[in-house]
């Protein structure tokens, strides 16, 4: 064990030549990152979610109440025993081989039995009173956080000259805000990536985790090789547009459309402008160019910035899948109606279908696929067109 720990922490890999981690031990003088501050993140990270929790239950819920967003979830299928094993049993997805099955074995035409599946899938969905108050949850946290992080950094010299982040590198000190903004961050993606096992299934999940991952590693690399500075601009910037994006999906839960389609745009504007605008001319232009002429190359270097760049191709990712949807619903003549909210951070199509799939059967033996109730949405739920695709 003593041998793989020295092989992990060897000096040659994470820190410049000539340096040493007896060079980064905390003095009376100085405080630096140490690697054991990192598990500080698990007994918050535990705290946050019962946070989360609490907020959920005694602030979101009522709040939702208030704006008359009812916990009732999406209709019900029409109960059907043969269905309903194929359904658990064999396939949530039947083939077109099976439905002709299934049509001649019940006697209903094909339209009909895959309504039955997609409002069966669609009761497995959480109802719009849990999907609000896990988005007021992460607006709180969000909007929290870049604030902070907003009046942290306009105190700091690397906020206006990025060369500021590799003077004197690594032999840069570890402040009480700093070392709070970056564990609070931490956190928070520990906390995001255990429970997205249990929140909303979300169709993007593996992209997701890769996310968080990444993310998880990445503020934990630099912050054990004290890149802490570039570290919290990247952080910033990354979370300038969250808190937008749950706004806007907090509206259209509360049926509120102008202000969620004001909302979506401004956040699409500020994802855009700042993770394929800024981010790449101001941050990975001092990680890759400003921070090899002033301290040079060595190889933790080149796997910091190669994280930097699986970020920013998940962010060129996400822009796409943004403006896909958008020029969509602009060629479609639907801007009024489509449900632009699910396509960064959370691009989960509410529904699966259409509101002419939403519809109940009759009750009789063989059901038919004309019959529509004419409404646009569901409980809070954007169900006109096609489903949004996932972020």
């Amino acid at each position: 064990m003593a041998g793989i720990l020295a092989w992990f922490w060897n000096e040659r890999f994470w820190l410049p030549h000539n340096v040493t981690w007896a060079d980064l031990k905390n003095t009376e003088e100085a405080t630096f990152p140490q690697a054991e501050d990192l598990y500080l993140a698990f007994p918050l990270a535990f705290c946050i979610f019962m946070v989360r929790l609490i907020f959920e239950r005694f602030i979101a819920k009522p709040c939702a109440i208030a704006l008359n967003i009812q916990a009732n979830g999406p209709q019900i299928a029409q109960p059907n025993a043969i269905l309903e094993k194929v359904f658990t049993a064999i396939t949530k997805h039947p083939d077109e081989k099976r439905l002709e099955g299934l049509s001649k074995q019940l006697d209903w035409d094909v339209r009909s039995i895959q309504r039955w599946f997609r409002q069966r899938r669609n009761q497995e969905k959480p109802s719009t009173l849990t999907r609000f108050c896990e988005s007021m949850w992460r607006f709180s946290f969000y909007l929290y956080v870049f604030i902070y992080g907003v009046r942290f950094l306009k105190q700091t010299p690397w906020l206006w000259d990025t060369r500021h982040c590799w003077y004197n590198y690594p032999y840069q000190p570890l402040t009480a805000d700093l070392h709070y903004y970056y564990i609070l961050e931490l956190s928070f993606y520990w906390s995001l990536m255990v429970s997205q096992f249990t929140d909303i299934k979300r169709k993007d999940f593996g992209v997701m985790f890769l996310h968080h991952v990444a993310s998880i590693f990445l503020i934990s690399f630099s912050y054990v090789n004290n890149m802490a500075r570039v570290g919290t601009l990247v952080l910033c910037l990354h979370d300038s547009a969250d808190a937008l994006l749950e706004a806007a999906k907090m509206a259209n839960y509360a049926k509120f459309q102008k202000m969620c389609d004001l909302l979506f745009v401004m956040f699409a504007m500020v994802f855009i402008t700042t993770r394929l605008g800024i981010f790449p001319v101001w941050v990975l232009n001092t990680t890759l160019f400003e921070s090899w002429e002033i301290v040079g190359p060595y190889p933790s270097w080149w796997l910091f910035n190669l994280l930097l760049m699986l970020i920013q191709g998940l962010n060129c990712f996400w822009s796409y899948l943004i403006v896909k949807i958008a020029c969509k619903a602009v060629s479609k003549g639907k801007a009024g109606k489509w449900n632009p909210l699910h396509v960064s951070k959370d691009d989960r199509s509410d529904l699966e279908s259409s509101s002419e799939d939403e519809d109940s059967e009759p009750a009789g033996k063989k059901p038919h696929a004309s019959t529509t109730n004419g409404t646009s949405g569901t409980n809070g739920y954007l169900i006109t067109g096609p489903c949004s695709m996932d972020d």
